[in-house]
């Protein structure tokens, strides 16, 4: 009796804390602990952070098992040991992930839920959303310098296109070993853009600048909206055909929207689908955040250069609008504002740039103005996706 119970209490999670190692179990689950804090109390992103944060307090939990590193170890999927059984509920849903289907999906969702009209509208839009993209690249050198391999500096480098499932994407195929790193930094940033953004906006205008009136944007008719998913998935596909997963499930969810014949399936995508991968996604995500691999100084330089993606991105789009304005003339120049909304966090970053250019003219509306780069965005960090899949892939 006396061996049943000791063999009972070793068996416990308790008893795991106690083991070489355990006590980093414990700083992962405070960390969980916080995310939820941060997700809950402050509304950091709690439709995915939650997830993560769940997924990340199971995982670390003493002899849980439901998600097994080693069956991913390498980068590959080891179908033999998932197999063999003993395969863990995050173990299974971790495939979907790891295959690229989660993020895809979301993207069906994020484009029923996109309206491209703003940029149809303006197209020098997506000049400043191609501007923001800078941020992915410099900050992918900025992290070769630390000393990361180009595959893991790629999928830090993506945390500034602020698209947290293209992050995901890309990580999951080049470094999925940081993925639990790189999906916390992500939606972290996500949710501080209305932090991080204003003082680097402020910062490179002026208040002449930043109190630009534009004028109100030119109708876009039904038959643009419909053209224009199928002439980007066209185009963006022969270009980067590794970037055709993201950018064609992006315009197909908003082709279903824009048709007009598809209700039913746009509002299912941007529903109840959008749901369901989001909790498998932000489940699965925070399971890989194991004290192994979160806890390094690794962890610290990539939390470090999500800050600097952003700033970076902010700051292009503000200086390439800026630059822009030099060759346009009076009563068509670009407010400077709406060029930090090529960061693609939608549609937060166009509301940051409403709301700072109302600080400085009460009578200003930037929102319309700023959805077309922050859409381009959209685009625009799928694109550069696609471009370091097919570099380091």
């Amino acid at each position: 009796m006396i061996d049943a119970i000791k063999n009972f209490l070793l068996d416990t999670g308790v008893a795991g804390f106690f083991n070489e190692g355990g006590w980093k179990n414990l700083i992962m689950i405070a960390i969980a602990c916080l995310l939820c804090y941060l997700a809950i109390g402050k509304k950091f992103e709690p439709l995915l952070l939650l997830p993560i944060a769940i997924g990340m307090l199971l995982t670390n939990l003493p002899y849980a098992n439901i998600f097994h590193e080693n069956f991913f170890a390498g980068g590959h999927v080891h179908w033999d040991l998932i197999g063999a059984g003993g395969a863990g509920l995050i173990d299974i849903l971790y495939l979907g992930v790891k295959l690229g289907i989660y993020p895809c999906l979301i993207f069906i969702g994020v484009g029923a839920m996109t309206d491209f009209g703003p940029l149809i509208a303006n197209p020098k839009s997506l000049i400043l959303g191609a501007a923001a993209q800078i941020g992915i690249f410099a900050t992918y050198a900025g992290a070769i310098a630390l000393g990361f391999l180009p595959n893991e500096a790629a999928s830090i480098g993506i945390i500034g296109g602020a698209d947290g499932p293209t992050a995901i994407f890309v990580t999951s195929m080049l470094a999925p070993h940081l993925l639990g790193p790189i999906a916390v930094a992500a939606y972290s940033y996500m949710a501080l853009v209305p932090v991080i953004q204003p003082p680097i906006m402020k910062l490179l205008t002026t208040k002449k600048e930043r109190s630009i009136t534009m004028t109100a944007l030119r109708p876009v008719s039904k038959t643009q909206k419909i053209f224009f998913p199928i002439i980007v998935t066209i185009f963006v596909a022969l270009l980067v055909p590794s970037a055709a997963p993201l950018v064609g499930c992006l315009m197909f969810g908003n082709l279903l929207k824009e048709s007009g014949v598809c209700d039913r399936l746009a509002k299912t995508v941007q529903n109840e689908l959008m749901n369901i991968v989001t909790v498998f996604l932000g489940i699965s995500v925070g399971a890989t955040a194991t004290a192994a691999t979160f806890l390094s100084w690794n962890t610290i330089k990539i939390i470090v250069m999500g800050v600097v993606a952003f700033g970076v991105a902010t700051a292009c789009g503000v200086l390439i609008a800026k630059l822009m304005n030099l060759f346009l003339p009076e009563g068509k120049k670009i407010n400077p504002l709406i060029g930090s909304a090529g960061v693609s966090a939608v549609p937060m970053a166009a509301r940051v740039s409403q709301k700072v250019g109302q600080d400085e003219n009460p009578g200003n509306f930037l929102l319309m103005h700023a959805m077309g780069p922050n859409v381009a965005g959209v685009i625009g960090s799928a694109i550069a996706a696609g471009v370091l899949i097919a570099l380091f892939g």
